[in-house]
């Protein structure tokens, strides 16, 4: 039977002008009607790129595209809009200051009489998408306070509402739960059936065989080939992508007599102004020398506030965080890192960097006093120090480059190389593997746990319970803003990930058993 295709690429060359770097070198990429497809490799391998020129982001000077088998000029994302292409990107495109129902509606506002704004109906129509989906956000609510992973939950609600025939979703499950992802993918398997063409860009060796019908895999800008997933396993499909195989494996620890308290939080309580319900509600723990501390829940159950709180970027309205027995509640970011905050950030391309600047100009921010000669900038100081850290983490940047042009994985590296240097006893993760490969995963978790075993206490703030499974000493997991359950790492590992799922999802409460 011949099978109806809904995307043929081919034979794609893309080169970036500005570092020479040939991110796609002539590949060829099929999807078909109906399927459900992964695009696999490492950071920089070139899958975002090929998915940015099919949608009309980045053009190319070889190849051709053709679309459900007529050749087209994709010029821009409206042009692949109109030849009912989507795309939800692993950065997101949100307009911060927006409600979820403004952002999803963009440019296809209903209006009242055709004239102004019918933010009644526009509330109406984003939430029935929400509930038919089951999301877990509200279409009124204003994106600037939702977390990383509610606003992942708008990108694809802005493309379910357009209802377009071929979707592109860049690491749509990096920062959701099992019963979230579950329930997504229980949503493309419906959309799959309705005839809908779904490319999932992602890492994730086992949702790979989970959700896919076949997998792509790419590696140094070439396709190495397309397989069917239920004739591949997953260290074929890891082996394919790094040339290698490669298993997480990080050795824990437990609390011994030479660790120390390094933070803690006393009764942390946080309220929104006009909000009954605590974002925080009266949370208490301690990070020990020596140990790596998880906090686990479901996005939008405090994770987010309690990574606000400790980078000083939000006021607590009760409680206190100690550091070395010193009060330092609501003190700010400035005088935190004057006190020794190393933090690495959920969202890495405003938080944790600045785009447009250079790599060496993002690796001294804050630190440029260290670097000055007779009051100059020591440049060559500075270029050497950059180019040290590169080698040291295995980043494929050069100083001069502007951060914003690297791979995801590549600006993670630069903000550990950062932040690791200037860590003096505690340092702070959140969602350190966000969108990351195989590869780039055990490079962070191998540098966590070497922080650890050095003496630092390491806060790691996740909604990746396999992340959390894997490297945490003890885990604490937040519902509603408060504490519902700690374990060890091995009492956590002993469960079920249905287990733990019922208690971040509020089904059950350990209760406080001290930490």
């Amino acid at each position: 039977m011949l099978l109806e295709l809904a995307v043929e690429m081919l034979n794609i060359t893309k080169t970036y002008p500005e570092n020479n770097l040939r991110a796609n070198d002539g590949v060829d990429f099929v999807l078909r009607k109906g399927e459900i497809l992964c695009l696999a490799g490492e950071n920089g391998a070139g899958k975002t790129t090929l998915m940015k020129v099919l949608y009309g982001l980045e053009d190319h000077e070889e190849g051709t595209i053709k679309i459900r088998g007529n050749q087209e000029n994709i010029s821009s994302p409206m042009v692949a809009n109109r030849l009912g292409i989507g795309m939800v990107h692993q950065h997101f495109m949100l307009v911060e200051d927006f409600t979820v129902a403004q952002n999803v509606l963009m440019g296809i506002e209903p209006r009242k009489h055709r004239i102004s704004y019918d933010l009644k109906k526009a509330v109406t129509l984003v939430n029935e998408v929400i509930e038919r989906h089951h999301f877990s956000i509200e279409a009124d609510m204003v994106v600037r306070n939702l977390t990383v992973g509610q606003k992942q939950q708008v990108e694809i609600i802005k493309m379910l509402y357009r209802d377009v025939d071929i979707l592109i979703l860049d690491e749509p499950t990096s920062v959701l739960t099992e019963q979230e992802i579950e329930s997504l993918f229980s949503t493309f398997r419906q959309l799959a059936k309705r005839g809908k063409s779904l490319i999932l860009i992602t890492h994730k060796l086992r949702e790979i065989k989970a959700i896919s019908d076949r997998v792509s895999v790419m590696r140094n800008g070439k396709m190495l080939g397309t397989y069917e997933t239920d004739e591949v396993d997953e260290r074929q499909i890891s082996a394919l992508m790094m040339g290698k195989s490669i298993s997480f494996f990080i050795e824990h620890t437990k609390k011994d007599d030479e660790s120390r308290p390094v933070i803690e939080g006393r009764k942390i309580t946080v309220l929104r102004q006009g909000q009954e319900r605590p974002l925080l509600n009266g949370l208490s723990f301690t990070a020990y020398s020596k140990e790596i501390l998880g906090f686990a829940g479901v996005s939008g159950n405090g994770l987010g506030v309690l990574e606000a709180v400790l980078g000083g970027f939000i006021p607590t309205f009760d409680g206190k965080v100690l550091h070395n027995g010193k009060d330092i509640t609501n003190i700010g970011t400035a005088l935190l890192r004057k006190q020794g905050l190393a933090y690495v950030p959920s969202d890495r391309l405003h938080i944790g960097s600045s785009l447009k600047a250079t790599v060496q100009e993002n690796i001294i921010v804050g630190e440029s006093g260290s670097f000055k000669k007779n009051g100059f900038l020591d440049q060559k100081r500075v270029t050497k120090h950059t180019n040290d850290l590169l080698q040291r983490y295995s980043a494929k940047a050069t100083a001069q480059m502007p951060i914003g042009t690297l791979s995801g994985g590549n600006i993670q590296k630069v903000i550990l190389a950062r932040e690791i240097e200037r860590y003096r006893d505690y340092i702070v993760f959140s969602e350190p593997t966000w969108g990351l490969d195989v590869a780039s995963s055990q490079f962070v978790y191998e540098q966590i746990a070497s922080l650890r075993d050095k003496g630092a206490a390491v806060i790691l703030i996740s909604s990746n319970l396999d992340e959390m499974l894997t490297i945490a000493d003890r885990i604490i997991i937040l519902y509603r803003g408060t504490r519902v359950a700690s374990f060890s790492g091995d009492e956590a590992r002993a469960l079920s990930k249905e287990e733990i799922g019922e208690y971040m999802l509020g089904i059950r409460n350990q209760g406080d058993r001290g930490a």
